[in-house]
């Protein structure tokens, strides 16, 4: 369990492995649309593993890449349809970026990095972990430029009518500077930790 929440935080795919910048500052707009794309990137990250670590021998060299793309797309798809199908405001607020989970470089990452190379379990736990660590990033992120670009969370207002939001935080501009700010605290976070 402590490797599993170590990996979280020291193997973070937005904060320290600097991956999934697009979808992260695209979709991190409100904290819904950071736990929807987190969640969504999660269930895929999660069964994708799986299957290409049940798959590994099974999948020649030479294709192993068109294979992983496949899977990976089976499993977006599939969550696709369950967020038309069930939760309709967040497929319609992410739109476009629901399918690009397919070439999200954490997801086929993962896949050649650690799932091709490890057992069910562990390729199970690192999906679980990269999915979480995605998720955490994504909200941090969102949290801070809902509250300066909207002055609410998820929808409630946390100011009162005083407040005069900032609305170049809820703008690319705006995602650029916190996720700079962002990554910047966490690296300074973790050379503060591994320096004791």
């Amino acid at each position: 369990m402590k490797n599993f929440l170590l990996k979280i935080i020291k193997e973070n795919p937005v904060f320290v492995l600097v991956l999934g910048t697009c979808p992260t500052i695209a979709t991190s707009t409100s904290l819904a649309n950071a736990i929807g794309m987190g969640l969504s990137a999660t269930a895929v990250l999660i069964c994708s593993n799986v299957v290409i670590s049940l798959l590994k021998k099974a999948i020649p060299d030479k294709i192993r890449i068109a294979a992983y793309i496949v899977v990976i797309a089976s499993f977006v798809t599939m969550v696709e349809m369950i967020l038309k199908a069930y939760a309709v405001d967040i497929y319609n607020s992410l739109g476009l970026f629901i399918p690009l989970i397919v070439v999200n470089c954490i997801i086929l990452g993962r896949a050649e990095a650690f799932a091709s190379k490890n057992s069910v379990g562990a390729s199970f736990l690192d999906g679980l972990s990269m999915g979480i660590g995605f998720t955490l990033a994504l909200s941090v992120i969102s949290i801070v430029r809902e509250l300066l670009g909207n002055g609410t969370l998820l929808d409630f207002k946390i100011f009162g009518e005083a407040f005069q939001p900032a609305t170049m935080f809820v703008m690319a501009p705006g995602g650029f500077i916190v996720f700079g700010i962002a990554l910047a605290a966490a690296n300074a976070l973790m050379n503060k930790g591994g320096a004791k």
